[in-house]
């Protein structure tokens, strides 16, 4: 375990290492002069000159390459081209905020979808299995906006049950954000509520028909103590996968949600840096979100052993 978590680490550290050539060469190529766009359209070519050579946007990419990465590492992530004001203490405040959402969300449709899942597969070709199957994947057909506005339209202003807007102030707590993360988390989940249902139905239903679940089934051992201990323990391996590689995409995927409720998050700053050429801003962005996609697939691998004994991680 040991070995394999080392190498594990130094993959991650190679993938950042390209991740962040990838994303600083391609900021380099979006469209428009950074300086221009922070002096405005009646600016002059002295000026924007002067502030391209304040900015270090004149030194060879590779110097402009060195110098970021070197900062970031260090913790010193620089200063927003916009704002002026340091990025590092913007990016961990968004950062909270979406990781609030995101867990909420996955404390939503995780459970749900495997309780859906599990019945689906118990009574496969039925019509639970044909309800579940079908309700849950047309939710995952359904953009975002769409079921959004819908849960805006009926539970906010129809029945009044919550805020239909989720700004929260910066230093919000979860319980003060709670009122403010329910319609989005749902939202989000119903999305994903497909993806692990019909997962946990496939693992369930490949389980069911194995050697040894029969055997259990014969020695006369209860359905709830087989479904538990035999079965899920194996079935729910391709859910874990799933659910990992969702924590990144919540992550950083949220920008839909997020602009339908006005929620301050993550994948909402990075569009606004795109739009106004923060740089700096668009590269810390990206990196967090490689960082916690690289290392919620980590935590998959682990749990993948924990699950089950007989996979030997790293062999």
């Amino acid at each position: 375990m040991t070995s394999y978590l080392i190498r594990r680490i130094g993959f991650i550290l190679i993938t950042l290492v390209l991740a962040s050539i990838i994303i600083f060469s391609v900021t380099q190529f979006l469209p428009g002069d950074v300086a221009g766009i922070i002096l405005g359209q009646f600016a002059t070519e002295t000026a924007i000159a002067n502030l391209r050579e304040e900015l270090g946007l004149n030194q060879p990419l590779h110097i402009q390459y060195l110098s970021w990465a070197g900062g970031f590492i260090q913790g010193d992530w620089g200063n927003s081209l916009t704002s002026r004001m340091p990025i590092r203490p913007i990016v961990m405040e968004r950062l909270g905020n979406s990781a609030m959402l995101a867990g909420m969300a996955l404390l939503i449709y995780v459970p749900l979808g495997i309780i859906l899942g599990v019945i689906a597969a118990l009574k496969r070709d039925k019509l639970p299995d044909q309800l579940i199957s079908g309700v849950s994947m047309a939710f995952v057909g359904l953009p975002e906006f769409v079921s959004g506005l819908l849960l805006i339209t009926f539970l906010a202003i129809g029945l009044e049950w919550f805020p239909a807007n989720s700004s929260i102030s910066p230093d919000s707590t979860f319980r003060e954000a709670f009122p403010y993360l329910v319609l989005p988390a749902i939202t989000v989940s119903l999305t994903g509520l497909g993806y692990i249902a019909r997962m946990t139905r496939s693992g369930t239903i490949d389980v069911l028909r194995t050697d040894y679940v029969r055997a259990a089934d014969l020695k006369g051992l209860p359905a709830w103590q087989v479904l538990i201990k035999h079965v899920l323990r194996n079935s729910l391996l391709p859910t874990v996968t799933v659910v990992a590689m969702g924590i990144g995409w919540l992550l950083g995927g949220l920008i839909v949600t997020e602009a339908v409720y006005g929620y301050p998050g993550l994948g909402r700053l990075i569009v606004f840096s795109i739009q106004r050429q923060d740089l700096p801003m668009i590269q810390a962005c990206s990196m967090i979100v490689v960082a916690v996609y690289s290392i919620s697939n980590l935590i998959a691998d682990i749990l993948y052993g924990l699950l089950n004994p007989r996979i030997r991680v790293g062999e």
